[in-house]
C-alpha cells in the first residue's frame, strides 16, 4: 500500500510542478502569488505563506525577466505587509524581501534599508519585528555588498541602531539585533569596530538574558570576537572565562553548544595556556560531562537497538563518498608513504547518523586540542575523573569515559604511557561490552592508541587487540561493524607487516563481513581491505590469500553497473590489491583493465555531448569521478604488473584517451593521468614514447604550484620520462626547466613536491647535463636541503648521478653552497659503489682545489655527525 501512496504523491508533485512551470509563462502569476501572500486574509497562513514561497523561488529564477511594474508592485506589497500580524506571513514577507535584494536589487531599491531602519522605530511590536526580521535575513546574505561604496556605507547608520535595540523590552528583538551585528564581527567591518566597546558593554550587559535565543547570541559573538579582537576581550578574560564555564552548562543545549565553541576557538590562541591554567580544574569536569549522550541523543542512536544487522540501510543516510586521486609521494627514512594533506580522524566519528554537530561532539574536540596545548599538565585534573568514568556502572557514563581516553590520546600520549599497559587490557574487555554503543566508542578509542600498540612486542597487546577487533567486524549491530572496521583500517596503517603472521585469520573474516554487510558498511569494508593491501604489499601474494580474497571483490565488481558510484570504493581497493598482488593479479587483469578502458572513453564522450549541447541544462554533465577512479587503477595495474600490461596497453586506446585527461579542465583528472602517465612510462614505454612530442608541451603547462597534487604528479612524470629518454630528451629541457627551478626556490612549498621537483631535475641533469648544468647555482641549495631526508632508493640514485654529473660539468655552481652538498651525500645510507666513487672525486677535488688549511676551516662549520660521517665514509 505504501508504495502506492509514495507513487501518487510522486506524481502530484511532478504534475504541481509542471503545472507551475506553464503559470509561469502567465506574466499576472507573480502578481496573483503576491496577492494571496499580502492580501487573501481568508486562507489559511500555511497556505497564503506557500505562495510566497513559491514566488521567492520564481524572484531566484527568472527576476530579471519580471515586467517593471510586477516587480514595484512586489516590492510595495512587502513593505506594507512587514508588519503582518502573522508570524508566519512576516518571516515569509522578510525571506522574499531578501530575495530580492539579493539579486543585486539592493541598489535598485534605494528605498529599502531607510524603510526598514524607520520601521524599527515603530509603536508596532509586529512592524518592528516583522523589519528586524528582513533585515537579520539581508545582513546575514548581503553582508559584503552593506560594507561597500556601491550602497554609499549605510553599515555607519545600520549599526549604531541595532547597537540601540540590545536593550529593548522584547527578547526577540534584542535577540535579532545582536545576530545582525554578530554578521560583521569575522570580517572586522570598519563600521563595527569604530564601535566595539559599546557593542562589548552592550553583551556583557545581556551576558544573563532570561531569553536563551539571546544567551545563544550573545555566546556566538564572544566566540567570534575571541578571533578577531582578542586584544578588546584580554582585559576581562577572567570574567570571560568564569561566564563562559556557566553558559556551557546552560540548560538550553543550544546555548550550551555555542558557548562550548569558546574553548575551541580559544584554544588556537597563543594566550589560551596563561588565560586557561588557573580554570582547568572547573572547565575539564564541564567538558567530560559535556561528553556524555543526551536522551535525545540516544533515540537518534536508536541506541536501544542492539542487533540491526539484518535491517537494509536508509540510502539517504550513505554519505556521498570522494574519491581522492593519487599523489605520487617518496619514502622517508623510518616510515611509510609521507602523506601530506591526510586530515586526522574526524573525533569521534562513531555517531555519523547523528552527523549534526552537537555538544558531545564539539566537547570532545575541545578536550582534544586542549589536550593538545596543555599536553600531560591536563593529565592533573584528568585522571581522578577517569578512573570513576571507566569503570562505572551506569553505560552511558562508561561511554563517556572512553571517549575521553580517546579525546586525549594525541595530546597526552606521554603522560598516558605508564597506565597504558592496565587501560589496554581493560578497554579490549570493553569491546565486548553489552552494548553497542559503548563497543563501538571503544574501537574508536582503541585506533587512537594503535600506535603505542604496535611499538609493543606483539603477543602483549596487538594479538589479543586485534582479535577482539576481527570479532567486532561480525558484530550482529551495524554502527559496530562500521567502527570497528575503521578502527582496523587504522590499526592496519600502523602495523603494516607485523599483520603478516596473522593474515590468513584476518582474510578469512574480512571475506566472511562481505556475506553479513548492509550497503553503507560494505563501502567502509572495502577500505579495510584496500588498507590490508597497501600495509603488507607483495605478503598478500600468495596462492591461498588471493583464492580468499579475489572471489568476492570480483563478484562485486560484475554486480556492479557503470554508474554505480559504488565502483569508487571498489575501484580504490582493486587499485591497491593490484599493486601489492603484482603478478597474484593477472588472472583478473584483462576484464579489469578492459572495463577502465571503458569507464574513461564513455565518461569523456559524455563530456563532449554535455559541451556540444545547445540546450545544456538538459543534458547533465557525467560525473568525472568514475574517470578518475579507474585512471587510478590502471595506474594500480601498471603498478602492480610492471611490463606484463604490455598486451594490453598495445590492444588499447588508452594513450589517446589519456591525451583528453590530460587537458581536462577538472584539475583533479588530469592530476592521475599523469600518475598513469608515470607509470605506463616505467613499465611500458614503447607505447608511450611515439606520443612524447604531444604530451610533454602539456606537462610544461601543468607546473603550476598553485594545483599542488596536479604539478607533483606532471613533475614526477617527467622525470621518469627524461630516464627512458636518455639524451633524446635534450629538445624538451627548455619547456620544464625553468618552472622546476622556480617552484624548488619558491618558500612555503610542501615536502612531496620539493622532493618529486629536486629529483626530477637531478634526472633531467643526468641524461641533459650540459643542458641543465649552467643553472646549478640557482638551485643546488634547496635541492640539497630537500633530499636529504629520503630514504636511499632508484629515484635518489639516479637524482644524485645528476648532480654529481652536473657538478663536473660546471663545479663553480656549486662551491658557494658546497656545505649543502656534503650535508645531502652524508644523507645516503649505502649507495651503490660507482655512485660512492663520484661523490669520493668531487669531495677530494674540492678539498684538492682549496688546499688543506682552507678545507680544515670550511668543515669546521660541520656539525659534528656529518663531520665524522664524512670522515668514515669517503676519507675527508
Amino acid at each position: 500500500m505504501k508504495r502506492r501512496e509514495e507513487l501518487s504523491h510522486l506524481v502530484f508533485l511532478n504534475h504541481f510542478s509542471q503545472r507551475l512551470e506553464q503559470l509561469n509563462q502567465y506574466p499576472d502569476f507573480n502578481n496573483y502569488l503576491i496577492f494571496v501572500l499580502t492580501k487573501l486574509k481568508s486562507e489559511d497562513e500555511p497556505t497564503r505563506s506557500l505562495s510566497g514561497l513559491i514566488l521567492k523561488n520564481n524572484v531566484k529564477a527568472h527576476y530579471q525577466n519580471f515586467p517593471n511594474g510586477v516587480s514595484d508592485f512586489i516590492k510595495g506589497e512587502c513593505l506594507q505587509n512587514i508588519g503582518d500580524s502573522s508570524p508566519l506571513i512576516r518571516a515569509t514577507v522578510g525571506i522574499l524581501i531578501t530575495t530580492i535584494a539579493s539579486k543585486g536589487e539592493l541598489q535598485n531599491w534605494p528605498g529599502l534599508l531607510p524603510k526598514l531602519c524607520l520601521l524599527l522605530d515603530s509603536e508596532d511590536y509586529n512592524t518592528c519585528e516583522g523589519a528586524f526580521g528582513a533585515l537579520q535575513k539581508i545582513c546575514e546574505d548581503s553582508a559584503e555588498i552593506l560594507d561597500s561604496d556601491i550602497l554609499d556605507r549605510p553599515l555607519n547608520i545600520m549599526i549604531p541602531k541595532f547597537l540601540q535595540f540590545f536593550k529593548h523590552s522584547s527578547p526577540k528583538i534584542r535577540s535579532h539585533a545582536i545576530a545582525c551585528v554578530n554578521q560583521f564581527i569575522i570580517s572586522r567591518t570598519q563600521a563595527l569596530m569604530l564601535h566595539i566597546d559599546p557593542f562589548i558593554e552592550n553583551l556583557f550587559a545581556l551576558a544573563t538574558d532570561e531569553e536563551s535565543e539571546v544567551r545563544k547570541n550573545v555566546c556566538r559573538a564572544l566566540v567570534m570576537l575571541l578571533e578577531v579582537r582578542l586584544d578588546r576581550l584580554l582585559p576581562h578574560m577572567h570574567n570571560i572565562v568564569e561566564y563562559m564555564l556557566l553558559r556551557t552548562q546552560d540548560q538550553d543545549e543550544n546555548v550550551a553548544l555555542e558557548a562550548c565553541e569558546f574553548w575551541l576557538t580559544l584554544a588556537e590562541q597563543p594566550v589560551c595556556k596563561e588565560v586557561l591554567c588557573g580554570h582547568l580544574s572547573q572547565l575539564i569536569p564541564v567538558l567530560v560531562n559535556g561528553m556524555k549522550y543526551s536522551e535525545i541523543d540516544i533515540i537518534l542512536l536508536k541506541g536501544d537497538t542492539e542487533e540491526d544487522e539484518a535491517i537494509p540501510d536508509n540510502e539517504q543516510d550513505i554519505r556521498p563518498r570522494f574519491h581522492r586521486s593519487r599523489t605520487v609521494a617518496q619514502q622517508h627514512e623510518g616510515d611509510g608513504i609521507e602523506d601530506e594533506d591526510d586530515e586526522d580522524d574526524e573525533l569521534d566519528d562513531d555517531d555519523d547518523t547523528i552527523s549534526d554537530w552537537n555538544l558531545r561532539k564539539c566537547s570532545a574536540a575541545a578536550l582534544d586540542v586542549l589536550a593538545n596545548v596543555f599536553r600531560d599538565d591536563l593529565l592533573l585534573h584528568l585522571l581522578p575523573l577517569l578512573k570513576e568514568l571507566l569503570f562505572h556502572p551506569e553505560w552511558v557514563v562508561k561511554e563517556s569515559g572512553i571517549l575521553v581516553l580517546g579525546a586525549i590520546a594525541e595530546g597526552c600520549m606521554q603522560g598516558m604511557i605508564p597506565y597504558l599497559p592496565e587501560l589496554i587490557p581493560h578497554l579490549v574487555q570493553c569491546l565486548s561490552d553489552k552494548k553497542a554503543l559503548v563497543r563501538s566508542i571503544t574501537c574508536w578509542t582503541l585506533s587512537r592508541y594503535a600506535h603505542w600498540v604496535v611499538s609493543q612486542p606483539p603477543d602483549t597487546y596487538l594479538k589479543p587487540l586485534m582479535t577482539e577487533l576481527l570479532k567486532r567486524i561480525l558484530d550482529s549491530n551495524k554502527r559496530v561493524q562500521e567502527a570497528a572496521c575503521s578502527a582496523f583500517a587504522t590499526l592496519e596503517e600502523e602495523a603494516c607487516t607485523e599483520l603478516v603472521p596473522y593474515l590468513a585469520f584476518i582474510l578469512d573474516t574480512l571475506v566472511f563481513a562481505f556475506s553479513k554487510y548492509q550497503h553503507k558498511n560494505l563501502l567502509i569494508l572495502y577500505d579495510a581491505i584496500g588498507t590490508l593491501a597497501d600495509s603488507v604489499g607483495h605478503h598478500l601474494n600468495k596462492p591461498e590469500y588471493i583464492q580468499m580474497l579475489m572471489p568476492p571483490l570480483i563478484q562485486k565488481w560484475n554486480q556492479l553497473k557503470d554508474e554505480d558510484k559504488d565502483l569508487f570504493p571498489l575501484l580504490e581497493c582493486l587499485s591497491s590489491v593490484a599493486t601489492a598482488l603484482q603478478s597474484g593479479f593477472l588472472p583478473y587483469c584483462e576484464p579489469v583493465y578492459q572495463r577502465c578502458v571503458n569507464l574513461v572513453q564513455k565518461t569523456l564522450a559524455q563530456a563532449m555531448v554535455s559541451l556540444y549541447q545547445s540546450q545544456p541544462d538538459q543534458y547533465e554533465a557525467p560525473d568525472k569521478d568514475f574517470m578518475i577512479v579507474a585512471l587510478d587503477l590502471l595506474s594500480g595495474l601498471a603498478e602492480g604488473l610492471g611490463g606484463t600490461i604490455e598486451e594490453l596497453v598495445a590492444r588499447s586506446n588508452i594513450l589517446t584517451l589519456m591525451y583528453q585527461c590530460m587537458q581536462d579542465k577538472m584539475p583533479e583528472v588530469r592530476q592521475s593521468s599523469f600518475a598513469l602517465l608515470g607509470d605506463l612510462t616505467k613499465a611500458c614505454f614503447q607505447h608511450v614514447k611515439p606520443c612524447i612530442a604531444d604530451f610533454m608541451p602539456i606537462l610544461g603547462t601543468n607546473l603550476n604550484p598553485e594545483l599542488i597534487s596536479v604539478c607533483n604528479n606532471a613533475t614526477w612524470a617527467i622525470g621518469e620520462i627524461s630516464i627512458q629518454m636518455g639524451s633524446e630528451m635534450q629538445p624538451y629541457i627548455a619547456m620544464v626547466l625553468h618552472q622546476l627551478v622556480e617552484i624548488i626556490n619558491r618558500p612555503n612549498t610542501p615536502k612531496t613536491l620539493l622532493e618529486n621537483t629536486a629529483i626530477t631535475i637531478g634526472r633531467l641533469g643526468y641524461v641533459c647535463p650540459q643542458e641543465v648544468a649552467p643553472m646549478l647555482q640557482q638551485f643546488i641549495r634547496p635541492w640539497c636541503t630537500s633530499l636529504r631526508n629520503i630514504r636511499d632508493n632508484e629515484e635518489k640514485d639516479s637524482a644524485f648521478r645528476g648532480i654529481c654529473t652536473m657538478i663536473s660539468v660546471n663545479p663553480g655552481g656549486v662551491v658557494q653552497d658546497f656545505i649543502f652538498f656534503c650535508d645531502a651525500v652524508a644523507s645516503w645510507v649505502n649507495p651503490k659503489d660507482d655512485l660512492r666513487d663520484m661523490f669520493y672525486k668531487i669531495l677530494h677535488g674540492f678539498k684538492n682545489q682549496v688546499g688543506e688549511e682552507n678545507w680544515r676551516r670550511f668543515s669546521d662549520q660541520f656539525p659534528m655527525p656529518l663531520k665524522e660521517r664524512l670522515a668514515t665514509f669517503y676519507g675527508v
